[in-house]
């Protein structure tokens, strides 16, 4: 309750309204990029939002709770407190950047649990910038309340601010600041506006000579660490709005480059400039394989769902295969795979569109759709649904066979058992490819899987990756057991539980 002794606030209510929209919009913008900067650690999944969500609300929380307290102050002595915590939040948000950096490797090696390194880094790098930026909101609210008449006027339009500033954060972070500045950029200009807020805070509530002169150092402390932050080499070689795209040098034979594609932090393909037919990886040794083994010729169409390096389809131009379209959804993906990956864009037609809503806008059909599009470690889960695989099959020509690929822990097997019990609702003749060799125990499998309308007419094949490995399809029998076994349901757009199915295993190599 307000104390008569209070005095009131001489602050315009539009200028609080202002500081309350303000500071609520930048702490967003640091929630989606916290998702961003923690991908090329962690990944991208359910897993991870699920983590950056309730680490920043709860960091909002202690906020608030802390504010409430210092609220009960009287006014200018709030506003100055309210000051020194944005100064705080200033540099937190700056240093994040420096705290991934430095805890990354060692929270990753001690954590083995995917959860527990997610969890555990999303609290380090972002839990106090999510709590020094929620202490404003009720100490602006309360200034905001105090010696006006029709308070509860002021109440709503505080609380409006906070949400109108929420949802403008949000947009801004998506479809202003990341694309345009990156994500480092982005945390450094929040930083600067909650220097701003800060000043803002002071100048209303009053400083002393005394206070001025450590509202100086600290703002000097902000402009250190945010200085350290911006001249730490890019984890990034491209920033999009999509992935984080890195790419490795696999050769130090400049004669004979061969080059890896990172995305998050995932590796994508492989590519060699010297020797375009040959794979560095078991699946695209098999997706480069198998769909020329079932076409048995050079003269047939294809679609692809996702680009990464482009290596298969820089193969299968190379062998004159032509007619292939390539649905990939970031065009700096593509800039990289042809200014790294040797891929030359007028040997393919390439949308930059989400794959589904490619195949669903065109009827053209095509006598090979390969689907090797990945999300961390497994694949969108609108492109595994029953209703998707029913599109595949409609822009398949008769003839025609849909490969995609599949990883999944042989402990466990539930993502494989639900894609492949998926597509039998929809396709005569379901085969599943792998390696020709002993899985290790925990090791995540490579699948490759062939839906069409009849079986393959060979039982094993053999491809370079670059050594010479030999793929076999799973006995039938070993499938339909798998599938029982799992009591595997069908995945559709309502329920296509990838996340929980793929489980939280550590990652064996």
């Amino acid at each position: 309750m307000m104390k008569t002794s209070d005095k009131p606030s001489h602050a315009p209510l539009w200028l609080l309204i202002f500081l309350q929209a303000g500071i609520s919009a930048s702490s967003l913008v640091v929630e989606i990029v916290a998702g961003r900067m923690i991908a090329p650690y962690v990944g991208m999944s359910l897993y991870t939002w699920t983590s950056i969500i309730a680490v920043v609300l709860a960091g909002f929380s202690v906020g608030h709770w802390w504010g409430g307290r210092i609220a009960a102050a009287e006014t200018g002595r709030a506003l100055r407190i309210t000051g020194w915590t944005m100064i705080a939040a200033a540099c937190a948000t700056a240093g994040a950047t420096l705290v991934l950096r430095m805890a990354s490797g060692p929270v990753i090696d001690t954590l083995l649990h995917p959860l527990a390194a997610i969890t555990t880094l999303t609290t380090l790098a972002f839990f106090l910038p999510s709590l020094f930026a929620g202490v404003p909101a009720p100490v602006l609210t309360v200034a905001a309340m105090r010696g006006r008449d029709q308070s509860e006027r002021a109440l709503g339009a505080m609380f409006a601010a906070g949400a109108i500033g929420a949802i403008f954060g949000t947009l801004l972070a998506g479809f202003l600041f990341i694309p345009w500045i990156g994500s480092v950029a982005t945390l450094l200009t929040i930083s600067g506006i909650y220097l701003a807020a800060a000043l803002i805070c002071f100048w209303l509530g009053g400083v002393s000579r005394r206070g001025g002169a450590v509202l100086i150092a600290g703002l000097g402390l902000v402009f250190v660490i945010g200085a350290g932050a911006a001249r730490l080499p890019s984890i990034c070689d491209r920033e999009s709005s999509y992935y984080c795209i890195r790419t490795v040098a696999l050769s130090n034979d400049p004669q004979n480059p061969v080059n890896l594609m990172v995305i998050d932090h995932l590796a994508h393909g492989i590519s060699a400039g010297n020797t375009p037919r040959i794979m560095y990886t078991e699946h695209g040794a098999m997706l480069d394989a198998l769909p020329r083994m079932r076409m048995g010729r050079t003269d047939f169409t294809s679609f692809h769902i996702g680009g990464g390096s482009y290596t298969v389809p820089r193969a299968w131009a190379d062998r004159g295969i032509g007619g292939i379209t390539i649905a990939e959804i970031d065009p700096e993906v593509t800039a990289t795979a042809i200014e790294h990956f040797w891929f030359k864009p007028e040997t393919a037609t390439v949308l930059h569109t989400d794959a589904r809503m490619a195949l669903r806008n065109n009827a053209q059909t095509y006598d090979v759709i390969v689907g090797d599009a990945f999300t961390d470690i497994a694949a969108p889960e609108h492109l595994v649904t029953q209703e998707f695989f029913q599109l595949v099959s409609d822009r398949l020509s008769p003839g025609g066979v849909f490969t995609m690929n599949v990883v999944d822990s042989v402990n466990r097997l539930d993502v494989l058992a639900a894609v492949l019990v998926t597509l039998r609702d929809v396709f005569p003749s379901v085969e599943v490819w792998t390696a020709a060799s002993q899985p290790k125990p925990g090791e995540r499998r490579i699948f490759v899987v062939l839906a069409s309308a009849q079986d393959s007419p060979v039982s094993s094949i053999d491809a370079p990756t670059p050594d010479m490995t030999r793929f076999q399809p799973l006995a039938p029998a070993f499938i339909d057991s798998m599938i029982n076994q799992k009591m595997a349901q069908i995945l559709t757009d309502d329920h296509v539980p990838l996340s929980h199915l793929m489980g939280l295993d550590p990652v064996i190599d």
